[in-house]
């Protein structure tokens, strides 16, 4: 059964991936408007995120994707720390998660299809958000199946 200690954990464990994909897309949205100097994370031809944060996919009609992807974080965080005790909370973390999930595997495509590259931070955005929807997909099933009963 679901108990509301179990509920509480992965409330959390969401709110630390939020905070590590804001954290991430924070340095990724730095890089992308410092041009001038080289990340980090520019490490050989294989994993450079100054040729990802740097490409024309890295915005969207003139917005940075890192931007979209800050403020998407921040929404989840927003909802697992300050909406939790509602029940359509998990649901909506949910919905949030897999469409952030859709966009980030499209742009891991473009990493390695297109750019041939890969940038670290751009995965690491996509372990947070992959997590972030497997561990709400948990919270809606469970609920379900709580309500079931």
């Amino acid at each position: 059964m679901f108990t509301a200690v179990n509920r509480g954990r992965y409330f959390l464990l969401i709110i630390l991936c939020a905070v590590l994909g804001a954290l991430v897309s924070v340095l990724s949205l730095h890089l992308h408007y410092h041009r001038d100097a080289s990340s980090f994370c520019n490490i050989n031809a294989t994993f450079d995120c100054d040729a990802v944060n740097r490409s024309t996919y890295s915005e969207v009609i003139g917005i940075p994707v890192a931007l979209v992807g800050l403020l998407a974080y921040l929404v989840m965080l927003g909802l697992a720390v300050f909406q939790r005790e509602k029940p359509e909370t998990p649901a909506l973390l949910l919905f949030l998660g897999a469409s952030g999930l859709v966009v980030s595997l499209y742009l891991t495509y473009v990493e390695a299809a297109v750019l041939q590259t890969w940038c670290i931070l751009c995965l690491a955005s996509l372990l947070s958000i992959t997590l972030i929807t497997l561990f709400s997909t948990v919270q809606v099933r469970s609920e379900v199946r709580g309500a079931q009963l």
